[in-house]
């Protein structure tokens, strides 16, 4: 195997926090080709970051193209040929993407309701998959999904912005040290001032948007014009609110630093406070608590609407040990005794870098 595949898929394993793969993993990416054939699904917004990250790397081929805008994939498809690679298959349909033979791994950033069943559509046409979080809109498609990777053996990476960055990962490195002793409880939280979406207008969909496409695998619902592109995050058919749109990013983060995994126990309030009018869905306000084994505890705090910073911060981490406690957020960490003494601090050099360095 080449440098250059080494190299990116150290990049890719360092990106959602696997510390990196075994000499077997790296061998199953590809076999003996030595330009990885990458294909993205979704790229708006989120996958138009992924897209330029893949251009800066060496050994990687940006081959095939879908989303089910025609604007957007047509963007796409001229970003490509831009950066220096040959023109792109460009497709609506992911179907289709999928039977070309010459792609060998497919990027995914499409609405959550589609992370579980392109993956698992992916993995059935052997390729190998790196899909934004969250893994799957609930957690029966996450098991199948899971079920899928064990099935076919194929790699699946997820990604989970802050994990990547250097800071979060030399506090990890300290708190393994002992830095913070028993880390008992970890708070957490995000707070925004988002407005309200209105109240949409049933309509035929735009004739850029092929809207049986974006539906893909949910229930069907007639085309409203305020879905499309952001909104569907509030919506139950497609959408998982705020915890899995934000949360992730801090709850990774506690449990990574308290060496957790399944809670014993999960208590939820919820609940609508704002815009109440509107066709926002879902809670805009939330607060999570999570018992684990050994009497530790993870909470976090939303506030989607109300923006409550904590620490001088609109969102973060706050970890409570034996021996200190640290707050860490995408702009660094810092770490203070029990007395409040500030004992370390760390100040992201580069925001931007960080939230790009996923694969």
């Amino acid at each position: 195997m080449s440098m250059k595949r080494r190299k990116f898929i150290g990049l890719s394993a360092g990106a959602v926090g696997a510390l990196g793969f075994s000499a077997s993993s790296y061998a199953r990416i590809l076999g003996a080709n030595d330009r990885i054939n990458v294909g993205f699904m979704g790229t708006k917004s989120r996958g138009m970051g992924l897209l330029g990250s893949f251009t800066k790397m060496q050994g990687v081929n940006l081959t095939h193209n879908c989303d089910v805008d025609s604007r957007v994939l047509e963007k796409t498809h001229n970003a490509i040929i831009k950066a220096g690679f040959e023109p792109p298959k460009s497709d609506k349909d992911i179907r289709r993407i999928l039977e070309d033979s010459t792609l060998d791994a497919l990027v995914i950033a499409a609405p959550d309701h589609w992370h579980a069943t392109a993956g698992v559509m992916a993995l059935e046409a052997g390729k190998h998959v790196y899909v934004e979080k969250p893994l799957s809109h609930n957690p029966h498609e996450g098991e199948i999904f899971v079920s899928a990777q064990n099935k076919y053996k194929k790699i699946v990476q997820m990604g989970n912005q802050q994990r990547s960055s250097a800071e979060s990962i030399e506090l990890m490195i300290l708190i393994e040290e002992g830095l913070l002793g028993n880390i008992y409880r970890a708070e957490t939280w995000y707070g925004n001032d988002r407005g309200s979406i209105g109240n949409g207008n049933l309509a035929s969909a735009p004739n850029w948007l092929d809207w049986n496409l974006w539906q893909g695998p949910a229930p069907r619902r007639p085309y409203k014009d305020i879905y499309v592109h952001y909104n569907w995050h509030w919506f139950w058919h497609w959408g998982t609110g705020e915890i899995c749109n934000n949360a992730a990013h801090e709850l990774d983060i506690a449990r990574w630093a308290m060496g957790l995994d399944v809670p014993e126990k999960v208590s939820v309030t919820a609940g609508r406070n704002f815009h109440t009018t509107d066709d926002w869905e879902m809670y805009d306000t939330m607060e999570v608590r999570y018992d684990f084994p050994g009497d530790k505890t993870v909470e976090w705090v939303g506030n989607s609407c109300n923006k409550v910073n904590r620490f001088g911060r609109g969102r973060g981490t706050l970890l409570l040990g034996t021996n200190g406690h640290a707050i860490v957020d995408r702009a660094g960490y810092e770490i203070y005794s029990t007395d409040g003494t500030l004992l370390r601090e760390r100040k992201a050099q580069n925001r931007a870098v960080n939230t790009n360095d996923l694969v």
